[in-house]
């Protein structure tokens, strides 16, 4: 077990390193523009502020695209985890995530930390801007929602 949370740990080391030096040698990107239907702008507020949340605590392992790594760590695009049972979904960032996963045919088995410090707003934002980027549109979750899945996880 220990050996395995050091491993984990490396790699997130490895990886945070990789992303910093990609992230120095790309050039800028212009951003596209949408046609999709406008968002509201209390969505489109948590969408950004769930775009930070993600930069800093998500992306190193789930990587800025969303698409994860190849068996350590799963995509975030059109899965059933994402878009699909909310107080789940809720779960996985509150408590984390210790068992192999698989998704769409592929077993993840990197281990997902807990990130039960967030707020409830930081995670009801970083899973509406999940939900609503990589290719997936859902709904939003928000605070209430994730104030009641993380009070009934202490019971």
């Amino acid at each position: 077990m220990v050996n395995k949370l050091i491993t984990s740990l490396l790699l997130v080391l490895v990886m945070s390193v990789s992303a910093f030096a990609q992230s120095k040698s790309k050039a800028p990107v212009k951003k596209a523009v949408s046609k999709a239907a406008p968002v509201a702008a209390g969505m489109q507020n948590a969408i950004n502020n769930g775009k930070a949340v993600y930069t800093q605590y998500c992306a190193v392992c789930h990587q800025a695209d969303g698409l994860g790594v190849p068996g350590l760590n799963p995509p975030l695009s059109k899965t059933v985890y994402v878009l699909g049972d909310q107080t789940r979904l809720i779960n996985i960032v509150l408590k984390g995530l210790s068992e192999g996963v698989e998704i769409d045919g592929e077993t993840y088995s990197n281990v997902m930390p807990a990130m039960g410090f967030l707020t409830d707003q930081q995670v009801a934002d970083v899973l509406t801007y999940v939900r609503n980027s990589f290719q997936n549109k859902a709904s939003a979750i928000t605070a209430a929602q994730v104030k009641v899945v993380r009070a009934n996880s202490k019971k």
